[in-house]
């Protein structure tokens, strides 16, 4: 069962048709022949350095975590296209487009990019060999849909030392059935606006051509897309809002039985930002967000409208922008013990831009007849283990010196791992905790 959405085209949204077909005196509109997707997406790990790749590591957070993985060719790599929805961390910096050209369909193009992309003069765009696979941010798999659940779902909600009254907020589990968990695992959602990718489509990454960004790329200056059909005008120019975003400088400090503490620079071009944690507890999933209104929040793992972020911001859901610490509530997630290390996941909401042409014309009863339309969305995220100890780490990876030994660390943005030191076994990317796993606990699989 999938999370209930709102279902709008793609080519609505993209060009922002919609609201001009209503009403009796709509200018009259046509949907662009050709339209391109951007999504640029920027993760990583607190307190372990970056990795370009590591066995299934990037697409292993995806799904659960915040959008589908790996769609482009059907399987798990972290090279494919669908990774920049994901919670993917490996690569750090993904950049994932779909070009839809309703001319020629399922044909190979191109788009040449600045020099500050530093990934050569022009990205190869593909259509899939085989039919994408698509998830949608907290939708439960269905194989765990066809199981009766057990135990609870605790909820606490909003930044402070202390557990505020009234929470937690209980979902008993063992009374609902199957399908009635995947929608309130998933709670609060965002519209599906991103293109459905299929053979029609032409994507990058792809099986030609998979080069990353790096940690110096800018997607600032010129762009133009090549391909049979393809308008000769298709070229546009993104600015310094529509960049990769920084990685989140986020640091940790306490122990599960303690308040514990989150603090961060200010990411640039950050809109709002979100925290949410969990971690398993016998039978009871425990979860806790920075939003001032109890929700799982797992359907929050995803790119934001402008709209969509200033309605949750006026809500109190996601923190303002200017907003740099927040504490998680004293003894939470103190019952879980050793092997149910809580973790925690950030994000910071980039903007999202459109660009059309050719514009539309000032005079409403002009009909307005767009050749292509761009979108391009970016968002920053990062994910910590609270409460671990990482002594090993923290003097190469940006913490303070002196720093206390209580479960502090850092995300390591100012530098690499100290000389000499080695990462812990409990440290490891490949060991990060997997939502699928807390969902095999629930449903005794």
């Amino acid at each position: 069962m999938t999370p209930l959405r709102f279902l709008l085209t793609p080519a609505c949204v993209a060009v922002g048709l919609c609201a001009a077909s209503l009403g009796a005196h709509a200018q009259t509109t046509k949907t662009p022949k050709v339209q391109l997707w951007m999504d640029v997406s920027t993760g990583t790990m607190a307190g372990m350095p970056e990795m370009d790749s590591l066995p299934g590591g990037g697409g292993m957070l995806g799904g659960l975590m915040g959008g589908g993985a790996a769609q482009g060719r059907g399987g798990s790599s972290n090279t494919s296209y669908g990774h920049a929805r994901a919670m993917s961390i490996m690569p750090p910096r993904v950049i994932d487009i779909a070009l839809h050209n309703a001319l020629r369909p399922g044909v190979e193009a191109s788009q040449a990019i600045p020099a500050g992309m530093r990934m050569g003069e022009s990205l190869p765009l593909i259509p899939p060999r085989a039919q994408p696979t698509q998830t949608e941010p907290g939708e439960v798999p269905q194989e765990y849909q066809q199981h009766q659940p057990k135990g609870r779902i605790l909820l606490y909600w909003g930044c402070g030392a202390m557990v505020r009254a009234g929470q937690p907020r209980v979902i008993d589990l063992a009374r609902a059935k199957p399908s009635d968990y995947a929608q309130a695992f998933a709670g609060r959602a965002v519209p599906d606006r991103g293109p459905r990718v299929g053979p029609a489509y032409a994507l990058y990454p792809n099986e030609r051509n998979a080069v990353n960004l790096s940690r110096d790329s800018s997607l600032v200056g010129e762009h133009q897309v090549r391909g049979d059909g393809v308008p000769a005008s298709m070229k546009f120019t993104l600015g310094a809002s529509q960049d990769l975003m920084p990685a989140i400088d986020l640091r940790t400090t306490g122990k599960p039985q303690d308040s514990m503490g989150t603090s961060w620079q200010p990411v640039r071009n950050a809109r709002a930002y979100y925290l949410h944690a969990m971690s398993q507890n016998g039978d009871d999933l425990v979860m806790w967000s920075s939003a001032e209104t109890p929700d799982t929040g797992m359907g929050l793992f995803d790119y934001l409208s402008p709209a969509t972020i200033d309605r949750w911001l006026k809500e109190r859901v996601l923190l303002q922008p200017e907003t740099t610490q927040c504490a998680v509530p004293q003894g939470i997630f103190a019952g879980g013990g050793r092997d149910a290390t809580p973790m925690l996941r950030m994000m910071a909401y980039g903007g999202e831009s459109h660009i059309v042409y050719p514009p539309r014309p000032a005079d409403p009863k002009a009909a307005w007849e767009p050749e292509w339309a761009v979108r391009v969305r970016v968002k920053s995220h990062t994910m910590a283990m609270l409460g671990e100890e990482m002594q090993g780490r923290r003097s190469g990876m940006g913490a303070a010196p002196g720093a206390p030994s209580g479960g502090a660390y850092s995300s390591g943005m100012s530098g690499g791992q100290a000389a000499g030191d080695s990462p812990s076994e409990g440290s490891s990317p490949a060991n990060v905790v997997n939502p699928a796993n807390l969902l095999r606990g629930l449903f005794g699989r």
